[in-house]
């Protein structure tokens, strides 16, 4: 997960719409499934997923009535603290 690219997807979820991200996250899932892709690009098809739903957990925190930075800063400790594991 890269934090710059959550950072950009949150802000376009504020400008539009969070369905927006939900449908593309559906549709790479569905994409997952052709036979013929390589390793590399399931690979990068799952950091795009990842980084979608990561948008999608921070989006949630500020809902909430969280800083922005600090649903970033959360969110990413959470990720170091289950690599962690």
């Amino acid at each position: 997960m890269k934090l710059p690219v959550i950072k950009h997807l949150t802000n376009f979820i504020e400008a539009n719409d969070e369905d927006f991200v939900v449908e593309t996250i559906e549709t790479l899932e569905a994409l997952t499934e052709v036979p013929s892709l390589k390793d590399e690009e399931l690979d990068v098809m799952g950091e795009l997923i990842s980084n979608l739903y990561g948008a999608l957990e921070v989006h949630k925190m500020t809902v909430n009535g969280t800083p922005k930075k600090e649903a970033l800063n959360t969110f990413m400790q959470r990720v170091m603290g289950s690599i962690d594991s």
